[in-house]
């Protein structure tokens, strides 16, 4: 029969940990609204820089663009892989570190580098002894787009300069509090996404009254200077755009993986406390059983 005091230890510490995991759901559920508001406020201008730049590809050829074409014969690709820092978020990390295994299994026959974004994606790549060119943090503040600017200068760098053929990343796509789904796209050679076509275009036309111009709808926008010149600038800004949006999806999807994860160990945890009273109980009857027993024992001894 276990000791007593030994269950009331147990109790006591598992009831600390219930404090504990209530505590950090608060706190992801507070960290993943801020998450959420700030996808929210991103996506309007994402989808509006993606239709514009689908449009100018149209009308531009690959040639015509370094970020739309490689250079390279290299033979390499960079993948590169959002994950968390800290852990207690379920499967999380191991969901998108499978599908970064997934990606190494199907082009086995290059050479893929991994590219970390995220301490727990690190950690577990070192253990496999593969070799990592790049690791940075997440860090715990919301996502900023100075970090985002950076991190895709770095990465269109190494394209231009020829050190890629392909460059990917991989991140948690926020779906819902309870979905979070691990997404794979291409970011360079930039490929405009299938369907991704420009909404209300004018065409700009001129008559001859004065110096004044009329512009109708025509479904078709008129670029100045020409479209080349202006991905030239547009697409670096998307690439920035894109690893902007991954660290945004990756940060929710991290606080609602941890909500979750911290909700389902509260209720694990008054679980746990119920049936280790039911065994306390169970003990401190028996005892008290034991003890009148030896009372009775003892009266009876004393009246032979």
């Amino acid at each position: 029969m276990p000791n007593l005091n030994d269950i009331k230890r147990r109790i006591k510490s598992v009831k600390n940990t219930q404090q504990i995991t209530k505590a950090m759901k608060m706190v992801a559920a507070a960290k993943l609204r801020k998450a959420q508001e700030d996808i929210a406020a991103s996506r309007p201008y994402a989808e509006k820089m993606f239709e514009m730049v689908g449009s100018l590809t149209k009308g531009t050829s690959k040639d015509e663009n370094q970020l739309m074409s490689s250079s390279s014969n290299s033979g390499k690709i960079d993948l590169v892989l959002f994950t968390s820092d800290r852990g207690l978020c379920g499967g999380f990390n191991t969901n998108l570190i499978r599908a970064a295994e997934r990606f190494l299994v199907e082009h086995k026959g290059k050479e893929v580098r991994v590219r970390l974004v995220g301490t727990r994606g690190n950690e577990h790549f070192k253990k496999r002894g593969l070799e990592i060119p790049s690791t940075d943090h997440m860090g715990s503040i919301r996502p900023q787009m100075a970090d985002a600017r950076e991190r895709a200068q770095k990465i269109i760098k190494g394209f231009l300069d020829g050190d890629t053929d392909e460059v990917y990343i991989l991140y948690g796509k926020f779906v819902s509090a309870l979905t979070q789904t691990p997404t794979l796209k291409k970011l360079l050679p930039f490929e405009p996404e299938s369907g991704a076509e420009a909404t209300g275009e004018v065409e700009e036309k001129t008559e001859s009254h004065g110096d004044s111009h009329n512009v109708e709808a025509s479904g078709v926008f008129t670029y100045e200077p020409s479209e080349a010149e202006i991905l030239e600038t547009l697409l670096p800004k998307a690439a920035e755009v894109m690893i902007f949006n991954s660290m945004l999806e990756t940060a929710a999807s991290e606080h609602a993986a941890r909500m979750a994860a911290m909700d389902n160990a509260s209720k694990n945890a008054k679980e746990m406390i119920g049936s280790l009273n039911l065994v306390y109980n169970r003990a401190r009857q028996s005892a008290i059983t034991t003890e009148l027993t030896e009372i009775v024992s003892g009266a009876e001894a004393l009246k032979g």
